[in-house]
C-alpha cells in the first residue's frame, strides 16, 4: 500500500500519473496490475483510473470529477451540471459530458456517461475538485436547446424553478455563442413564465426578441392543445409551468 495515499488523493489517474509516481514505465503496469488485483484501484475505461475506498469500498471520485477525467476537454453539461449545483429535481444515472475529443459512450459503476458535442465553449468552471463544468448559465441555455433528448420540459422547467437566481449578461454570452434565433425564442418564452423567481429584467427579453426568426415555431413536437404566442412568435402551451402541476401527462415524455 506505499502508493495507495498518492492514488487516494488523486482520486483519478492515468498511467502517466503511475509513471511519475513510482519512476518508471514499468514500474507503473506493475503497480496498476496489483492494486487492481487487490481491488484499491478500477480501471473506469482505458488508460483511466479511479482509487477504490477502503471502507466503502466504493470509488473515491464522485461521478462529476471522473466525468471531468474522460478527456482534457471534458466539460460536466446540461441537467448533471444541475445536479451538481444541487438544482436538480431527479438524480440521473448518466453524466452528460461535452467534449471535441470523441469517446464511446460507456458505463461504470451502475452510472452511464454520455458525450454530447460541445455547441459552446466558454463559460466552463473548474472546481477545487478538479470538476470541469458548465457554469449554471451555460447548463440553463444548453439544456433549453436540447430538453426534449435530456431529461424532457416537465424536468427541465423543475429544475429552474429551484434556481435562485440568473445572470442576465451571461445567458446572453451564451446565446450569442449559440447563434440560434430558435434557441433565442425557446428561452424567451420558457424563462419569462420564470422571470421573477429569476430576477431576469425585461431588457433581457427585449433583447432575445430582436433576434427571432421571421418563420413561425414550435416549441416542442407534440403540439397538442398549443396556443399562439405572438411576442415570441411561436407554438406553446398556454402556459408551461402548468406541466409542472398537472402530473403525468402526455408531456412527461418530452
Amino acid at each position: 500500500m506505499k502508493y495507495y495515499p498518492e492514488l487516494v488523493s488523486l482520486g483519478c489517474f492515468r498511467i502517466t500519473d503511475l509513471e511519475t509516481i513510482t519512476g518508471s514505465e514499468a514500474a507503473a503496469k506493475s503497480l496498476s496490475q496489483a492494486y487492481r488485483k487487490k481491488g484499491y484501484i478500477q480501471s473506469v475505461r482505458k488508460n483511466l483510473y479511479v482509487a477504490i475506498s477502503l471502507e466503502s469500498k466504493q470509488p473515491v471520485p464522485s461521478r462529476f470529477e471522473i466525468a471531468s477525467h474522460i478527456s482534457d476537454d471534458a466539460v460536466v453539461s446540461y441537467h448533471s451540471a444541475f445536479e451538481y449545483y444541487g438544482y436538480a429535481n431527479q438524480v440521473f444515472y448518466e453524466v452528460y459530458v461535452t467534449s471535441q475529443s470523441r469517446f464511446r459512450d460507456f458505463e461504470f459503476d451502475s452510472i452511464n456517461y454520455r458525450r454530447v458535442v460541445p455547441k459552446i465553449y466558454s463559460h466552463i468552471q473548474h472546481e477545487p475538485n478538479g470538476v470541469r463544468i458548465s457554469s449554471l448559465e451555460r447548463a440553463v441555455i444548453e439544456s433549453i436547446d436540447m430538453f426534449e433528448r435530456i431529461g424532457g420540459l416537465e424536468e427541465l422547467l423543475r429544475c429552474l424553478l429551484l434556481i435562485p437566481a440568473l445572470e442576465e449578461t451571461a445567458l446572453l454570452a451564451c446565446l450569442e455563442e449559440y447563434a440560434n434565433g430558435f434557441l433565442y425564442q425557446k428561452t424567451g418564452l420558457i424563462l419569462s413564465a420564470l422571470a421573477n423567481s429569476l430576477h431576469i429584467s425585461n431588457s433581457f427579453f427585449k433583447e432575445c426578441k430582436t433576434h427571432l426568426p421571421s418563420g413561425k415555431s414550435y416549441l416542442h413536437e407534440k403540439s397538442n392543445g398549443f396556443i399562439w404566442h405572438k411576442n415570441w412568435n411561436m407554438y406553446a402551451p398556454a402556459d408551461v409551468l402548468q406541466l409542472v402541476n398537472k402530473g403525468v401527462t402526455d408531456y412527461d415524455a418530452i
